[in-house]
C-alpha cells in the first residue's frame, strides 16, 4: 500500500498534520497518517445536514439514468429511503442506470447493493466523468448534489443530450451541524471508529495557537469550501503547508489567496498521504496545477463537488 511504502520511507515521521473533519468521518485518515508516522489533530470545520427532498419520481422509474456526485450523496439517499423504511437498493429501479464521478463513490454504491453502469476508472472527478459519457439524448437524468455544489457536472449531462434535473439532497455548513439535522446515515462500507486512534481533538483558538508557534506542519482540505473554511478560521498559515483533495479545492484555495503546496492525486487516505510526502520532499514528482489554480502539486485528477 502507499501509506506502507510512506511509512517504510518515514517521510511523514513526526510531521504534525491538521484533518478538518469531524471525528466520526476521519478513522481511515488517522490510521493512514499514523501508518505513515504523521502526528494527526483533528479540527472539524465542516458538517452535513439533511435537508426534505422528494424520490417518488426516482423511484416510479422516471428516470434513465441516476448520476451520483458525492458519497456524501450517497448518504443524503439512505437516509431518505430508510424514512420510508426500505434499501437504497429498493428505492432505485433496476431499469435505472447508475453513473458515478470515479472508484471510490462506485465502491461505495456497489456496497449498497447498487450496480453502477458508468464511472471513470482511474480517477475520481466530475470532469472524468463527463469524458465518458455516452449520448443521453432523449433521456432524463437525476443528479442529486450538495448546495453548493458547481453547475459543470449538470452542464456535462446537458452537453450530451440528457433532459437534467438537479436537486439539493443536502447542505454543507460549518461544524457542527445543527442537533437534529446532522446526516448520520452510515455506510455499508464503512470507517474505522476514530476512538481506534489516537487524535487530539482542537478547538479553533487552539489551533490557531499551534500555527503561531509553527507547531503543525501540514492541513488537508477536501472540499472548496472546508479550504474557504480554512481560510476565514486558520489564516494567515504562516509555515503550515495546504494539502487539497481535488483540483477544484486547489482553485478554491488559490482564490482564497492560500498557497497550495500539493493535491492528492485520489480522493483517499493513501492519496492524501502521498500529497503530504511529495510537499515535504522535492524528490517525489508533482505537476503543475495549471493556469487556473496558480499552484503546484501532485496528480490533478479530484472532485467536482463535496467528495465525503
Amino acid at each position: 500500500m502507499a501509506t506502507e511504502e510512506a511509512a517504510e520511507r518515514g517521510a511523514l515521521a513526526g510531521k504534525s498534520v491538521l484533518i478538518t473533519r469531524s471525528p466520526d468521518r476521519a478513522g481511515a485518515f488517522l490510521s493512514a497518517l499514523q501508518e505513515a508516522g504523521a502526528v494527526p489533530y483533528l479540527l472539524p470545520l465542516i458538517d452535513f445536514e439533511t435537508v426534505e427532498f422528494s424520490v417518488e419520481a426516482l423511484g416510479a422509474g422516471e428516470y434513465g439514468w441516476l448520476v451520483v456526485s458525492s458519497i456524501t450523496t450517497v448518504r443524503a439517499l439512505k437516509y431518505q429511503a430508510s424514512k420510508s423504511g426500505i434499501s437504497l437498493s429498493e428505492l432505485i429501479p433496476s431499469g435505472t442506470k447508475i453513473a458515478t464521478i470515479g472508484p471510490s463513490s462506485r465502491r461505495v454504491l456497489e456496497r449498497e447493493g447498487l450496480r453502477v453502469d458508468l464511472a471513470p476508472e482511474d480517477i475520481q472527478s466530475a470532469e472524468g466523468l463527463i469524458a465518458v459519457l455516452p449520448d443521453l439524448s432523449g433521456l432524463r437524468a437525476w443528479l442529486p448534489q450538495s448546495d453548493l455544489a458547481t453547475p459543470r457536472l449538470a452542464e456535462g449531462l446537458l452537453a450530451a443530450g440528457a433532459s437534467v434535473d438537479a436537486v439539493v439532497v443536502y447542505r454543507t455548513v460549518d461544524y457542527p451541524a445543527a442537533e437534529g439535522s446532522r446526516l448520520t446515515t452510515p455506510l455499508e462500507i464503512g470507517v474505522e471508529p476514530q476512538e481506534h486512534f489516537e487524535a487530539q481533538l482542537l478547538e479553533p483558538e487552539q489551533a490557531r495557537r499551534l500555527i503561531a508557534e509553527g507547531a503543525l506542519d501540514a492541513v488537508v482540505a477536501a472540499s472548496p469550501s472546508a479550504a474557504s473554511r480554512i481560510k476565514a478560521t486558520l489564516a494567515p498559515l504562516g509555515g503550515m503547508k495546504f494539502i487539497a483533495i481535488g483540483k477544484p479545492t486547489a482553485q478554491q484555495a488559490s482564490v482564497e489567496g492560500l498557497k497550495v503546496a500539493a493535491v492528492a492525486a485520489t480522493p483517499s487516505p493513501e492519496g492524501i498521504v502521498e500529497a503530504l510526502c511529495s510537499s515535504f520532499n522535492p524528490d517525489i514528482p508533482t505537476v503543475p496545477l495549471g493556469p487556473s489554480g496558480g499552484s503546484s502539486g501532485a496528480l490533478l485528477e479530484g472532485p467536482n463537488h463535496e467528495l465525503f
